[in-house]
Parts: C-alpha cells; sequence; structure tokens
C-alpha cells in the first residue's frame, strides 16, 4: 500500500459523462477518460484492505458482493499509484480475460463493497481498469501472444457472448484448437447484439476478436448449430464441445391485443439498430431497423435492457418515452437492512432515464405498473395500452409477497411502439435437443456443479445457457471455469491459472 492515506486526502473523481442533450446526438461512448495524472491519484485512494470485499465475489443474502473474477483490485490499484502501468495490465489479465468489455459495461460490483463507502465514496475501480487496459493497447502490452506449443486436442465452442469468448481465450492459451461457432454475422453474442452502441463500441470488440485470431482461434459466423450444422458433426470432429449459446428466449407478455403490430422484444429493436448503424457508417436510414422516431414508446421492464430501450429511443427522437416497472420504486439510499458489503438495493437512475429527462422534463418510469390490454387501429397497429396499478399482497397458501392488481386502478395511454424488456426464460430447445443435453425447470442447461458438464459425454455448458441472465463478469467467470474443467478433462490435469 503506497498512500496510507490516500483515501482521506483525494476526493473520488470518476470518468465525465457528456450533457445529455449533447450525447443524445450520436450513438458513441459518451464518458471522457481521467488523465493518467489523475488516474495515479485514484488509485491511490485504494485503501489495501485486510479484507478486501472488492475482489470477493461471494454471494450475500443472494446477491453478489465484490467482483466474480476476484480481479486483484487493490494490487494494481497501487500499481498504477506508482506508475507501474505495464505491471498493473498484467495482473489484471490474471483474473480478466476482457477488460476492456468489463470497464465499459460492468455494474462495477467491486465498487459497491468497496470498504471506502462506509464512510465515503469507493474508489473509482472502474475507470482505473479502463485506463489500465486503453493504456496497454496504446503502449502494445495488449498485442497478440501466439502460443507456441499445440496439444492435438480440438475443442468447439457454440456460441461467441462473453462467456464462450472467456473459455475460448482460456483454452487456446493452454494449446488446445478452438473453433467458434457464432450464428449472427459478427462475433460477440450479447456483446454485439445485446448492448448498445453507446455503452460498448462494436470495434473495441473487433480489436479484441482480431487478436484473438492472430492467437490461433478460429471464428465461424453465419453457422446456426443445430440448424445450419448438426451437432452429431460437431461431436464427432471435436474431442470437447462447450454450449455458451445464452439465454435467448425473451419472456412474453400474454395480455389480449398482443398480436398488433408494433409490438417487439428489446433484444430485437436493440439489434435492428446495431446491425443498421454498422451497415451505414455509424448513421441510421429509415426503413432498415426499429424505429421510435416520432412515436410514443412504451418500455415494459426496469432493468438494464429496458434502460437500453429507453436511451436507444430518445436516439430515435421518440415523441414519448414510457417506462413500467412491476416493483415499488427502491429506496435513494441502503435500507438498514441491507447494510455493506451487500450490494445496495437502491434507485438508480442510468443514462437513458438521465436523458429521458433531460428532454421530457421527468423520469420515464412508473413503478407498481404493467400491462392489461393493447389496443389496435383498424390497420392491426398497436395505438393504446391498457395499464394498471398493482400492490404488494401476501398470498394465503403460500405466504410468497405477489404484485397484485389494484380494481379500479386501469387507465390508458397512447402507444405506437411497445419494447417488451421482461427478461429471458433460458436456453433454446433447438440447440439442447440437436445434443441432446438436459435442461432444469428453467430451461437452463443442468450441468453438474462446479465441473459444467452434462449428461452427455464430452459435452459442457457455461455462462447464461447455464446459470440463467446474469451479468457479463459471470459469464466470463463461467467460462474460464467451464475452460479448466475441459483441460482437466482432456490433459489429466491443469496448469491453468483462473483465480
Amino acid at each position: 500500500m503506497g498512500k496510507a492515506t490516500g483515501f482521506m486526502e483525494y476526493d473520488r473523481q470518476d470518468k465525465v459523462a457528456e450533457a445529455p442533450k449533447e450525447r443524445l446526438k450520436h450513438f458513441h461512448e459518451f464518458h471522457t477518460p481521467l488523465s493518467k495524472e489523475e488516474q495515479e491519484r485514484q488509485g491511490a485512494r485504494c485503501m489495501s484492505c485486510g479484507v478486501p470485499f472488492c475482489q470477493a465475489g461471494q454471494m450475500i443474502m443472494g446477491m453478489a458482493s465484490g467482483c466474480p473474477l476476484h480481479n486483484l483490485v487493490p494490487e494494481w490499484n497501487d500499481l498504477i499509484y506508482h506508475g507501474n502501468w505495464e505491471e498493473a495490465y498484467y495482473r489484471l489479465k490474471k483474473t480478466n480475460n476482457f477488460p476492456e468489455f468489463t470497464s465499459r459495461v460492468c455494474p462495477a460490483l467491486c465498487e459497491a463493497a468497496c470498504t471506502c463507502t462506509l464512510n465515503g465514496d469507493a474508489v473509482s475501480t472502474k475507470a482505473n481498469e479502463y485506463g489500465i487496459i486503453e493504456n496497454a493497447y496504446e503502449k502494445g502490452y495488449a498485442g497478440a501472444r501466439p502460443v507456441k506449443v499445440r496439444t492435438g486436442k480440438k475443442v468447439a465452442v457454440i456460441g461467441s457472448g462473453p462467456a464462450g469468448l472467456a473459455a475460448a481465450d482460456m483454452l487456446n492459451r493452454r494449446g488446445h484448437s478452438i473453433t467458434v461457432f457464432e450464428r449472427e454475422d459478427r462475433v460477440g453474442g450479447l456483446l454485439r447484439y445485446g448492448i448498445p452502441n453507446m455503452k460498448l463500441e462494436k470495434q473495441i470488440i473487433d480489436r479484441k476478436v482480431s487478436i484473438m485470431e492472430a492467437e490461433g482461434i478460429t471464428f465461424i459466423t453465419g453457422c446456426n448449430v443445430g440448424k445450419d450444422k448438426k451437432a452429431a458433426e460437431i461431436l464427432k470432429e471435436y474431442d470437447r464441445v462447450l454450449l455458451c449459446c445464452g439465454a435467448s428466449n425473451p419472456r412474453d407478455i400474454k395480455v389480449p391485443g398482443r398480436e398488433a403490430n408494433g409490438i417487439h422484444f428489446a433484444v430485437d429493436f436493440l439489434k435492428s439498430t446495431t446491425k443498421a448503424l454498422w451497415a451505414n457508417q455509424l448513421k441510421l436510414k429509415e426503413g432498415e431497423y426499429i424505429s421510435a422516431k416520432g412515436k410514443n414508446v412504451l418500455v415494459i421492464g426496469g432493468g438494464d435492457t429496458g434502460n437500453d430501450c429507453v436511451g436507444t429511443s430518445m436516439r430515435h427522437g421518440a415523441k414519448s418515452v414510457l417506462q413500467l416497472e412491476m416493483l415499488p420504486k427502491a429506496p435513494d439510499e441502503r435500507a438498514f437492512d441491507n447494510p455493506w458489503p451487500e450490494w445496495p438495493k437502491v434507485c438508480k437512475t442510468d443514462y437513458g432515464q438521465q436523458e429521458a429527462i433531460a428532454v421530457f422534463g421527468k423520469d420515464p418510469r412508473v413503478y407498481q405498473t404493467t400491462v392489461k390490454e393493447f389496443q389496435k387501429d383498424k390497420a392491426g397497429n398497436v395505438c393504446k395500452a391498457v395499464l394498471v396499478k398493482l400492490e404488494p399482497k401476501k398470498e394465503e397458501k403460500t405466504g410468497r409477497v405477489v404484485m397484485a392488481e389494484i380494481a379500479g386502478s386501469e387507465y390508458t395511454v397512447d402507444v405506437d411502439l411497445v419494447l417488451i424488456a421482461a427478461g429471458f426464460l433460458g436456453s433454446e430447445s433447438y440447440v439442447t435437443k440437436a445434443f441432446g443435453v438436459e435442461v432444469d425447470g428453467r430451461t437452463n442447461v443442468a450441468a453438474s456443479q462446479g465441473t459444467y458438464g452434462t449428461n452427455v459425454q464430452n459435452v459442457f455448458a457455461a455462462g447464461d445457457m447455464h446459470r440463467g441472465q446474469s451479468l457479463v463478469v459471470w459469464a466470463i467467470r463461467e467460462g474460464r471455469e467451464a475452460a479448466q474443467e475441459i483441460d482437466i478433462s482432456l490433459m489429466g490435469y491443469t496448469n491453468m491459472n483462473i483465480q
């Protein structure tokens, strides 16, 4: 620990966001990084705690506390404080395959568990991570490092999201020959088409993928395994198979009028915008994407995906945006029964909501509300939605608290575009059936605890396809752990260092 009093001497500084009305003019990332000198001061704020919860990655009261990747946060904070940026990069890469992704899209579980939050502001760890990885690219530390010896073993990774990419990276470093199959036209999975460009610009993915290719990994895009290519062929050609196809089944809203035109799943809406941007040099052309321009937009769902729909709709030029959340509004500060180092269950106003507030003068979110019915015009297009207020009630039989409708609380709003961001249900059946793997009650692949092996010999599963919809950091962790288990199954031992 180089600066014992750093957390008292320096105030927290973070990357500065562009003003909401200005960033609505484009689809680029909109945070200005800190200077190198300021970043080093922020590294000095790290207390090097005796028990660093920032890197614990443990579950407390059902919520993750600290980084699931067990990033060596105090170590690389101290290294950048001393100006040793190259060594900080190597310490960061020991636990995280893709800091270029997590430093942009992770909700910073490390900061929520930072000891400094007990009496002040957390260390700006996410910004420090960003500074380390971008400096590494600038100075050449992050370049390709091809392996010199191959094992002769072949592994197929189905899906190129964060779990599949992490596993491919680890197994390739070990010397196995890796082929990644992706059904979309570009590599990245969730990173590519589930996260908007203003949160993660897609050239950042391409930059890393090109390095992985230079290191020997083969990527095959536009190949939908289970449809375009039979699972039996994959099993015959490769020694091991890892399924990382994500939680791809969007949860639907089953109410009268659902069949109306203009009602879309959030993932289809976001994907159409991303594809249109990259087809036209980051300029949208009408008719090539699901447009919110001039429309009254209703977003159903209050999570990150719902916020992304709000932010994307604002950039399209929506006439109005309304976002529904079934649950009550979270408190603005930690409740007494939600102490540190638990994940803080507090109300977060994210970038999309900030932009809607700046333009329309009010928060787009309406709490304890859901849709009861959609109404359509003579052409079959959605034109109105009947909403109903909800209240928490305890079920007599189970004692479980549910959100129940309040009788007589219905009201109608004008809508032209509905975006369903109600989460995902699990893996897609055509993939699981093609490989013959068992699924659990939530349709996630039932892999054995700790080994990621399925009921089918030589077939493993990891990421959202295994654990259900989750964060990028959890997907990377599962990909790393699955890679280790595959290595053991191939070689009888492993020398992978995943923690």
